[in-house]
C-alpha cells in the first residue's frame, strides 16, 4: 500500500475519532480494530500494521462520500438534507426524510455526518430483528452491551446518547425494517427526546405504511406523533443543477450534458442513473482520445 493511500487513511480515522467523546470511544465503535491500533496508526507507528488493518480501518472510517470520488454538487436537495439533519440535531427532534430512489438522501446524510460530531448514521434491513438493531445501535455510539438483556441495551444506548453533547441517531433506508425493530423508534425517542436528535431516510413509501397502520398496528400512531405528522419530502434535481453536476464531473460538451438532463427528467431525478451515465460518457470520450493518439503516432 502506497504510503499517500495510508497518509488518507490516517486522516479518515482522525476525523473519525474527532466525532467521538475520546478516542477509546471511537476505538469500541469499530469492528475488528483495537484501541492500540487506532493509536498506533494515528501516532505513526505503522511498522506492525498489516494491509488487511489498514483496509478495515479505512472501510469503515474513510467510506467516500461520493463513489469513485464524484464532485458534490450542493443541489437543492443536498441543501434541503442538510438543514432537515440540523434541525434534528439542535433541536433534539424526530425527521423523517422521503425521496425516491436516487435523490441523494444516503450522499447527503454521508457528508453531514462527516461534518458533524456526535453523528452516528445506521445502515437499516429487513432482516434486522429488535436485538440487532440495538446491537448495530450499541457499536455506532461506542457502548458495549454484551450479556444484556434487550431492555438493558436500549437503557445503556440512551443513558450514552444524553450524557453526548447534541447528538444524532440517522436511520438510513428505515422504510425496510419490518413492524418489530420499527418500534423501537417509539422506545428509543421516549427515552433521548431533546436529547438526541432522530431522523429517518427512506422514499415515500412509508407514508402509506404508517397511514394504513395508524389505526390497526400499536405505535404507528406515536410514531407519527413523534415526527410531528408530517414528512419533510426532498424537492426533485432542476435541470441546471443536473448540468452542473455534469460540469463538476468532466462532462463539457453540451449535447452531451442535454441528454443526461434529459435521462435526469425521465428517471424522475435519479441521480445514481445521471452518475453512471457520466461515468460511460466519460469513458467513451477517453477511448476516442486514446483511438486518436494511436493512429496518430502510427501515421
Amino acid at each position: 500500500m502506497e504510503q499517500s493511500e495510508k497518509q488518507r487513511i490516517v486522516d479518515g480515522l482522525r476525523k473519525y475519532v474527532a466525532r467521538y467523546p475520546s478516542q477509546n470511544k471511537a476505538a469500541a465503535s469499530l469492528k475488528g480494530v483495537s484501541a492500540a491500533t487506532v493509536s498506533a496508526i494515528l501516532n505513526g507507528n505503522h511498522d506492525l500494521i498489516s494491509e488487511e488493518m489498514w483496509r478495515n480501518v479505512a472501510s469503515q472510517t474513510s467510506k467516500a462520500i461520493a463513489p469513485r470520488n464524484e464532485v458534490i454538487i450542493a443541489t437543492r436537495t443536498f441543501n434541503e438534507i442538510q438543514a432537515a439533519l440540523a434541525d434534528a440535531q439542535e433541536g433534539g427532534i424526530f425527521r423523517w426524510i422521503i425521496g425516491s430512489a436516487g435523490r441523494g438522501k444516503t450522499t447527503g446524510a454521508a457528508y453531514y455526518a462527516a461534518e458533524h460530531k456526535n453523528v452516528f448514521t445506521i445502515l437499516c434491513s429487513g432482516r434486522m430483528t429488535i436485538g440487532i438493531l440495538l446491537r448495530v445501535i450499541a457499536c455506532k455510539i461506542g457502548v458495549r452491551i454484551t450479556g444484556m438483556v434487550q431492555y438493558d441495551m436500549m437503557e445503556a444506548i440512551a443513558a450514552r446518547l444524553t450524557q453526548l453533547e447534541s447528538p444524532l441517531l440517522i436511520f438510513d433506508e428505515a422504510d425496510k425494517l419490518k413492524d418489530a425493530p420499527f418500534s423501537l423508534f417509539l422506545d428509543l425517542y421516549n427515552r433521548i427526546e431533546y436529547y438526541c436528535g432522530m431522523a429517518a431516510l427512506s422514499p415515500a413509501v412509508i407514508e402509506r405504511r404508517i397511514a394504513r397502520n395508524i389505526d390497526k398496528k400499536e405505535g404507528y400512531d406515536e410514531i407519527d406523533s413523534r415526527i410531528g405528522r408530517r414528512f419533510f419530502e426532498l424537492a426533485k434535481i432542476a435541470p441546471v443543477e443536473v448540468a452542473s453536476i455534469c460540469m463538476a464531473n468532466g462532462v463539457k460538451d453540451d449535447k452531451d450534458i442535454a441528454e443526461i438532463v434529459d435521462l435526469a427528467n425521465e428517471t424522475n431525478s435519479d441521480l445514481r442513473a445521471v452518475h453512471r451515465e457520466i461515468r460511460r460518457r466519460k469513458a467513451m470520450a477517453a477511448a476516442r482520445r486514446a483511438s486518436s493518439q494511436k493512429q496518430s503516432n502510427n501515421s
